[in-house]
């Protein structure tokens, strides 16, 4: 289906929904990576509706179903997804299910977009898988300095010769806007670069949101290391109550899970049903 933004830019998405025409006792709203489609969360997505809980899925504009015609001189940035993307997410799902519970989760970057719209306060609890805020000094040191090569050298030189950074010719997710592809590229140091009143805005509210939360990092997880969850909920969430779990790959039976390892098949038994559980407490 298709979700209309504040500013009227249609985003494509997906409801997986527990019991159609019945009122659950709480839904979820899922905000995925930067340059990852939503399409990567429809096992997790689906389980989980499997389980009782109905999940709304969608592409950020730039991403997926969601991608316009053309990414050359497409120019969306962080605060759309921000401002305008995850509040038509979670403005919809309210309006879908007015008396159930809302629980946000996000993957990766996610955690800041989803926690920064203004509406996030209709959340009431938040799960947070492998999130981090993109700073190259919180990557595994094993693998900072290809990464830090990577998306500070590399992707800023492709954009400004594409008009876009070409992610999935690179095998690398997806392609990303040449706005956002720019602010992770100078994302250098600690503090969130604000250069402009929107950025401002966005960060504000995420410092005064309030809720509980379930963070899960891992230690094969060469982005999402703990110091960069660390780094969100301490520094941009310190409302939220955390709980925070580091899990390793053999602590739930598997040879790795890495960044994107939680929502694949070969983690649905270990991991999972903790999130459920954790959901429905």
């Amino acid at each position: 289906m298709q979700l209309t933004a504040p500013d009227g830019y249609r985003l494509g998405a997906t409801l997986y929904d527990a019991a159609p025409g019945a009122e659950p006792l709480r839904a979820a709203v899922l905000c995925g990576g930067g340059g990852l489609p939503a399409r990567v969360y429809q096992r997790f997505a689906g389980w989980l509706a499997g389980s009782g809980t109905p999940l709304l899925t969608f592409d950020y504009r730039g991403l997926g179903d969601s991608r316009p015609a053309r990414m050359r001189g497409f120019d969306a940035s962080i605060e759309d997804w921000m401002e305008h993307d995850s509040a038509a997410a979670i403005a919809w799902l309210r309006a879908r299910y007015p008396r159930a519970e809302l629980i946000g989760i996000a993957h990766s970057i996610g955690g800041l977009i989803l926690t920064c719209a203004p509406n996030a306060p209709l959340l009431n609890r938040f799960l947070f898988v492998a999130v981090h805020t993109g700073y190259y000094r919180d990557y595994h040191q094993r693998w900072r300095v290809p990464m830090t090569v990577m998306w500070h050298f590399l992707m800023p030189a492709l954009t400004g010769l594409m008009g876009y950074f070409p992610g999935r010719t690179l095998g690398m997710g997806g392609d990303l806007p040449a706005g956002f592809a720019s602010q992770w590229a100078r994302r250098r140091a600690p503090p969130i670069e604000v250069d402009n009143a929107r950025v401002a805005a966005c960060l504000a509210r995420c410092r005064d949101l309030r809720g509980r939360a379930m963070a899960l990092t891992f230690t094969d997880d060469g982005f999402a290391t703990e110091r960069g969850a660390r780094r969100l909920l301490e520094e941009h969430l310190p409302r939220i109550s955390a709980e925070r779990r580091v899990i390793a790959p053999r602590d739930a039976g598997l040879k790795r899970i890495g960044h994107f390892g939680f929502f694949r098949r070969s983690a649905a038994q270990a991991l999972w049903p903790q999130a459920a559980r954790w959901l429905e407490s």
